[in-house]
């Protein structure tokens, strides 16, 4: 586990010190504007794509199985609608390529941008989504509702097979996600990792990684979030260079899961991360 104190906290011995400097960082590595989620909210509200080429961001999220890329999906929803939301979201148990639109407060109408959580990746070939399968996908090329061979990639043959995808059918956004209280990715998943990156890097689509179950990893982050950007095991959880995406592209979040009412604190963390994928997405969309 994992002690903070107060950089003010003039009471701490020298063995209380050294635990400090130990296990948190003076400073934080990023700063957030805790206890001022509207800004953020309101921006994500208002947002319409600045051309008339797309109706919508398309967000992809991949990892491994069990990572959170359900949950976030839902928690963005919670968090859009003010309350806890009972979204249907079919979880790792779903082989197929599902967009989730999540619908304004005014009927009939949803916000303009969506997800698509796909099949996770597993170590063993033959298990879990192919890399070949997620790149169709970044293409436009999975029709919505298609369910993943994972010993047969999907082919131009395939019912499931778009041969003509539109602006809108293509992934804007590709976003990695993995949890904070699993060990270090295995080799032959680092290597899909790598290929599907070099392949969205090759179409120029921006990339972020969201790291889920923070409150898991780190005792004192689970008493307070606020705690997050302080942690040096969530830190160095991160820093994963061996991934090759910079510090300013990862984003700690907690999902909810256990909880009956909205949190602001855990709001503010996707918020900020959502923020940054619309606007990632939508300066994609200007380049197409």
């Amino acid at each position: 586990s994992f002690t903070f104190y107060s950089d003010t906290d003039t009471n701490l011995n020298d063995d209380d010190l050294t635990l400090y400097f130990l296990s948190a960082l003076r400073n934080p590595w990023r700063n957030i504007c805790w206890g001022n989620k509207w800004k953020d909210l309101q921006y994500v509200k208002n947002y319409q794509p600045q051309t008339k080429a797309v109706s919508h961001v398309r967000v992809l999220l991949y990892g491994p199985v069990g990572a959170g890329k359900s949950s976030f999906i839902s928690s963005v929803t919670s968090v859009l609608r003010g309350r806890m939301a009972n979204v249907a979201l079919v979880g790792d148990s779903y082989h197929g390529y599902k967009t989730h639109k999540i619908k304004k407060e005014v009927r009939g109408n949803f916000y303009p941008f969506v997800f698509n959580d796909i099949m996770g990746l597993e170590e063993k070939t033959g298990q879990g989504v192919s890399v070949e399968d997620i790149k169709l996908a970044l293409k436009g090329h999975v029709k919505d509702g298609y369910k993943f061979n994972p010993v047969s990639s999907l082919t131009p043959e395939d019912p499931g097979y778009n041969s003509s995808p539109s602006p809108d059918d293509r992934v804007h956004v590709l976003v990695w996600v993995c949890s904070a209280n699993t060990p270090n990715v295995t080799p032959a998943i680092l290597q899909k990792m790598r290929d599907v990156r070099e392949a969205a890097s090759d179409m120029n689509i921006p990339q972020l990684v969201l790291v889920t179950k923070v409150d898991e990893a780190c005792a004192e982050t689970e008493k307070d979030l606020k705690n997050i950007y302080k942690s040096k095991h969530l830190k160095k959880k991160v820093s994963f260079s061996a991934l090759g995406v910079p510090l300013n592209c990862f984003f700690p979040v907690k999902n909810y899961s256990k909880e009956i009412s909205l949190n602001d604190d855990v709001d503010s963390l996707i918020l900020s991360a959502l923020r940054v994928m619309i606007d990632f997405g939508d300066d994609f969309i200007e380049t197409m």
